[in-house]
């Protein structure tokens, strides 16, 4: 074997370790295995191998990868992404295409691969699915949601289709337009979302995308209005302010963003890495892929506008200690934006109306002024209101332009939500962002982990129980109504002091006191503590039952109702009603029930799970706080996920899913594309594995599912499908091109055929016409009846390339027309003073007219006469075998000319042909000619038997001997010597045979075994249902369908005409060992017959197996006398005796030795029948009458013949009775036998 370029002779091996072979050669040096890594792998790529499982020797794996620019790696089908805070190069076009079709285990670690597997498995198992992204703020959540967009929507197809690939790019653009508006710069990350966020990608039955959906969640809208310091406000306000137009600055009154207090604050303007302008201009892009119109931007940035101006607008403290503006000519503008009236603007700034109400009636109403902090606060809940309500606007319009535009099939979720949050002052904000991740932890525990070892129990997996924190304690604790937890004793908090935020507040911390018998909760005064799974967060209590309120002032709302901007109402559809007693929702109530749903969604679809890692605090490239590391490592509990992992099982389906995946790989269970399995569906999977080659221990059989070990084992068989359709695609092929092959040979043949006889056929046509202008009017030359004579045309080659047809050609000067006919002739030439004589001449024929050319040794070649067609007026000929024609033309000076011609007959058929018919020939004992223009002459014509050849021409008389009767027609054609006819054998899939071939025999004809609807009523759909073939299984005779139409029965007794035939039974002389879809015997095995064939296979039935087994491995068990039969009729016979057992009468039926003496035949010469031609296997019992054999007469049968042979179909209508059946013809001989 040739050596491969890794595993080749190595040409600089060293001389001392140098291996030599006995015969002195050198020998190959062994391949080394560390060649095929391009590149050194630094720890391991997916930590269940790790020989030593603790948070320690995870975080130490994570480094090393972390240092060696390997940010991900896996824990079984978990992708742990540790953020590289630097551009690696690693989510190019390139590496797309490398990870296209790819399992994981093919691949190094990347988010590509969850991205292809979730892609792969929606299409292969029609499972919805979601990438769930958790981990801190900051640690890459945002950027891998990303990336797996663009990964599915590199992969998913559709790149013909406009539609689709509008999806996709509107996909793709909700990316820098839900940045924009809903991230911002904080201390942690500078591209930290501060909303969350669940997008589900809608795919059709052929994996395009043709829809999406964005649903949002718990925007930080305390943001818009503060930040702490080197903290942004969201990105859009910076982007907006720097990057706008000039129409936009002027229509807006905008400034820089050192302008405006909501954003100058923090003094944090400028942000390394970040180009607003820039960023700006990509989410205007956006907009306009979304379908954003150019009213709808400026609708929204005209509210910007707003927010902005509303930062603003200050207080002052009058002499009352009440607020007023400070400066009015920014209320002023901001009514110009709000498009209503400025004192309406100042008076909702500084007061608020209060109306009394006494036993549930209204009461008077009067105006409160507030202090410079409460104006202040309504001010900021103003901005907060219009924010919020802005960005849930462009939310659902990206989802109204991104609605399906067709029906879908499966979906693809990608969460992408705030991380956990631990600040120094943690409010209301942080507790809703906490609980959520607390939900997505949870999530995580029930899938992979707590529902993983309950499954396990209740299919009795053998399995070793792992233990784990499962933080639904912690769950319980905040989102609880009895005993009420803390989202509910907030609620009961503001329903009790909805008036004094500071009451509230003073509710809220008594209410929490009846939480401090949970483990979890810890109350310290102002503040509380909650052992969250990733750390204990203090949460400040001031100000949380104020912002779990979320509502504006009715004097906020009736403002907006005011303006005469419609884009503004439409951001507040829902007023609420002031007479309603229903309480309305709170924020913990909204975030509460955007998480249950979330989970919902989440639970209906098969999870895929990304953890991120953040490595430091400092956004750094180089640096790895191993301290922070750990704590996350442990908090998101991957060392108990890795030993889940090790201990559990990669894949696990029902045993229909997997029957329905996998039926293929077993010949038991699939044959050509069909199910067959008849079993149940448990063992049909244990079948299926074991098959396949999978060992015992890489599997178990649950109650209802199949457990898989490990993904390579998955993988496998993955492959081994793949494969399998790979190679029926290359056995059709092969099929399909050695059926054009034997096409293309026969068309070679048959063309070889025709073109060796078209012209044969074409001058035996042109023969027949000659014949036929004749009419049988003259004699006959013997050599023109030959059988291979041929009418060939122009025998000078004048239209060819001879020297002498060129030379007749150039004489003619007939350029390029068509030449029909040339011969040589002897034209009969008058000279003055003499008689005529003939004289050598050319005669070429074209489609024009006939030239005569003459040769001299003076002049050489030369055109003597030209007569063109339509001067012909007939054809002279003899009734005798002369050569003599004469073309009688109108008078002129030349005359007729009349000249002898060897191939008269085809002269005249060529001439007629050119004609259309036009020109008659005359047959008479004489030819009248034109001697010249007014002389007539007349050649007479002798019958002389002394000419020994053709004739003799003197003094115009021809002397002739007699030629072949004017009857005769061309002689038949010789028979050819048979040629040895060559069969077709090129191509595998071809059998040897043909008329020269051998008769050897072939396998026999198995039946197709009859298709099975899959497991859950599913149906194949690898093949066709018009292609589907069912094969009718064989059952046994009935009466009627036995005897056929019976003549009518013998007189009496009419008992014995309804009595019904036995059933013919056969005993087995020989074990069989049969094939699938025959059926095994053992000597003396008694069997029924079913079906019989010409081919030499019986159809045969033993209790209920049926199946095919050769006839002369049977003998016939003579059937038993009646016991009480009736008295026969007077013309039959009663039935003889039993035969006696040594009689063998089915040996003696086909003329063989006794069965005693005889010895069973060797494996090699067994009489198993010869094989019948591919198909030629019966597929359902021949109906009687139509084609099968005669039924039993009820007359008296005839002696059977030593080999009788059944009657064809027809002849039974010829007679009531018909040929027996064999069996019952071997019965009868029987029981003669035996007498």
């Amino acid at each position: 074997m040739a050596p491969s370029k890794k595993a080749g002779k190595k040409k600089d091996a060293p001389a001392k370790g140098k291996a030599t072979s006995a015969g002195g050669k050198a020998a190959f040096a062994k391949a080394d295995w560390k060649e095929g890594f391009k590149k050194k792998q630094v720890g391991v790529s997916d930590m269940t191998l790790l020989s030593t499982i603790s948070n320690e020797s995870v975080n130490d794996n994570l480094q090393k990868r972390w240092t060696n620019a390997e940010i991900y790696t896996y824990i079984g089908p978990v992708l742990i992404s540790v953020n590289p805070f630097r551009d690696l190069g690693i989510y190019t076009d390139e590496v797309v295409a490398r990870y296209k079709g790819r399992n994981r285990l093919e691949v190094p670690p990347h988010v590509f691969a969850i991205a292809e597997g979730s892609y792969y498995n929606m299409q292969a198992y029609k499972d919805n699915q979601c990438v769930i992204i958790s981990g801190e703020s900051g640690a890459g959540k945002t950027e891998a949601a990303k990336r797996i967009m663009q990964y599915v929507a590199a992969v998913s197809g559709g790149h013909d289709s406009s539609a689709i690939q509008e999806i996709k790019d509107m996909v793709l653009a909700t990316n820098p337009l839900l940045e924009s508006f809903g991230c911002a710069k904080t201390l942690r990350n500078n591209n930290s979302s501060r909303h969350g966020k669940y997008l589900e990608i809608m795919f059709n039955a052929n994996g395009e995308p043709v829809g999406a959906q964005i649903t949002n969640y718990l925007l930080e809208k305390g943001r818009v209005v503060g930040q702490i310091e080197n903290e942004r406000d969201f990105h859009i306000f910076y982007q907006f302010t720097k990057g706008a137009s000039d129409d936009q600055r002027e229509a807006f009154g905008l400034q820089g963003p050192e302008s405006y207090a909501y954003t100058s604050r923090s003094n944090c303007l400028e942000v390394p890495g970040i180009d607003d302008v820039e960023d700006f201009a990509e989410t205007i892009k956006a907009m306009q892929i979304i379908g954003l119109s150019d009213s709808e931007q400026n609708d929204i940035f005209r509210m910007l506008a707003v927010i902005l101006w509303l930062g603003n607008v200050t207080f002052v403290e009058n002499d009352d200690g009440n607020a007023a503006v400070a400066d009015t000519s920014v209320t002023d503008f901001v009514a110009y934006l709000l498009e209503t009236d400025a004192a309406l603007v100042e008076k909702v700034m500084v007061s608020k109306v209060v109306e009394t109400q006494r036993g549930g009636r209204r009461g008077s109403v009067y105006d409160v002024p507030l202090n410079p902090a409460q104006a202040a606060a309504g001010r900021d809940a103003l901005a907060k209101a219009i924010y919020n309500n802005l960005f849930e606007w462009i939310v659902s319009r990206v989802n109204v332009s991104m609605k399906p535009r067709g029906a879908h099939a499966t979906v693809i979720g990608v969460l992408d939500i705030y991380g956990f949050e631990i600040f120094q002052e943690n409010s209301f904000e942080q507790l809703c962002i906490n609980y959520v991740n607390e939900k997505l932890q949870q999530i995580f525990i029930e899938l992979t982990l707590k529902a993983e070892q309950e499954e396990y129990v209740r299919e009795q997996i053998k399995w070793s129980p792992i233990n784990y924190f499962n933080n639904k304690v912690v769950c319980d604790l905040i989102e609880e109504r009895r005993p009420p937890g803390i989202f509910a004793a907030l609620n009961d908090a503001c329903a009790t002091a909805h008036a004094d935020p500071a009451a509230a507040d003073n509710s809220f911390v008594q209410r929490l006191g009846g939480l401090g018998s949970n483990a979890h909760f810890e109350a310290r005064g102002s503040k509380f503590l909650v052992k969250h799974y990733a750390g204990d967060v203090m949460y400040t209590i001031a100000g949380m039952t104020d912002k779990n309120k979320d509502a504006l002032v009715k004097d906020l709302l009736d403002l907006v109702a005011s303006s005469g901007n419609a884009f503004l109402q439409t951001l507040f559809p829902d007023r609420p009603d002031p007479n309603s007693k229903k309480r309305p929702p709170t924020a913990g109530d909204k975030i509460k029930a955007s998480a249950g749903a979330l989970v919902e969604n989440l639970m209906r679809a098969q999870p895929s799970y990304i953890r991120t890692i953040k490595p430091n605090e400092n956004r750094s490239g180089s640096e790895y706080d191993t301290k922070a590391v750990l704590h996350q490592v442990k908090y998101l509990g991957l060392q108990e996920n890795i030993r889940v992992r090790r201990a559990g099982f990669a894949y696990r389906n029902t045993f229909e899913k997997m029957i329905e995946r996998f039926y293929l790989l077993s010949p038991a269970t699939g044959y050509a594309g069909e199910y067959i399995w008849q079993g149940d569906v448990k063992t049909g999977c244990e079948r299926i594995l074991k098959d396949s080659g999978i060992a015992k221990e890489e599997w178990q059989m649950g109650v209802t599912k199949a457990f898989i070990k490990n993904p390579e084992t998955l993988f496998a068989l993955e492959t081994m499908r793949d494969r399998y359709f790979h190679n029926m695609a290359a056995r059709i092929q092969r099929a399909w091109r050695n059926y054009w092959r034997y096409k293309n040979e026969c068309a070679i043949r048959i063309q070889r055929f025709w073109k060796n006889n078209k012209e044969s056929l074409a001058f035996a046509e042109v023969r027949d016409y000659g014949h036929a202008v004749l009419a049988q009017r003259k004699e006959r030359r013997r050599y023109s009846l030959l059988s291979y004579r041929r009418f060939v045309g122009d025998y000078l080659d004048v239209g060819g390339k001879s020297p002498l047809g060129e030379t007749i050609r150039e004489a003619c000067g007939i350029g390029r027309d068509k030449v029909t006919f040339s011969s040589r002739i002897q034209l009969l030439v008058s000279k003055f003073g003499r008689s005529s004589k003939p004289s050598p001449r050319y005669l070429v024929v074209t489609e024009k007219a006939v030239h005569i050319v003459v040769t001299t040794e003076k002049t050489g070649t030369t055109l003597e006469r030209k007569i063109a067609l339509v001067t012909i007026k007939s054809i002279a000929m003899s009734n005798m075998r002369d050569d003599w024609v004469a073309l009688n033309l109108p008078p002129s000076e030349e005359g007729d000319p009349v000249f002898s011609c060897i191939f008269k007959t085809e002269l005249a058929a060529n001439l007629l042909t050119l004609t259309q018919a036009s020109i008659q020939v005359v047959v008479a004992p004489t030819i009248e000619y034109s001697k010249k223009k007014e002389k007539k002459a007349t050649i007479t014509f002798v019958r002389d038997e002394t000419v020994a050849k053709d004739d003799v021409y003197k003094s115009h008389t021809v002397h002739v001997p007699t030629g072949e009767p004017a009857t005769s027609v061309s002689r038949p054609a010789a028979k050819r010597k048979a040629g040895v006819v060559r069969p077709i054998t090129k191509g595998k899939l071809l059998r040897p045979g043909g008329p020269s071939g051998s008769n050897a025999p072939r396998p026999a004809a198995k039946p197709k075994p009859k298709p099975q609807t899959l497991p859950g009523g599913a149906t194949s759909n690898l093949a066709s249902p018009a292609l589907k073939s069912t094969p009718a299984v064989a059952a046994k005779p009935s009466a009627a369908a036995a005897r056929g139409v019976p003549p009518p029965p013998p007189p009496p007794p009419p008992a014995a005409a309804a009595a019904e035939p036995d059933v013919p039974q056969y005993r087995a002389i020989y074990d069989f060992q049969g094939q699938p879809g025959e059926l095994n015997l053992t000597k003396d095995d008694v069997v029924e017959l079913l079906e019989k064939d010409d081919n030499g296979w019986w159809r045969v039935k033993r209790g209920t197996e049926e199946g095919w087994t050769p006839h002369n491995y049977l003998e016939l068990i003579p059937p038993k006398p009646k016991a009480a039969a009736p008295p026969p009729p007077p013309a039959r016979r009663a039935p003889p005796p039993a035969p006696k057992p040594a009689a063998a009468p089915a040996a003696a039926a086909n003329g063989l030795k006794a069965a005693a003496a005889r010895p069973t035949p060797p494996v090699g010469t067994k009489p198993k029948p010869a094989a019948p031609p591919v198909g030629a296997k019966p597929a359902a019992p021949k109906p009687p009458g139509a084609g099968g054999k005669p039924p039993v007469p009820a007359s008296a049968r005839p002696v059977p013949s030593p080999a009788p042979k059944p009657a064809a179909a027809g002849a039974r209508a010829s007679g009531g009775v018909g040929q027996m059946d064999l069996a019952a013809a071997l019965a009868k001989r029987a029981q003669r036998m035996g007498e």
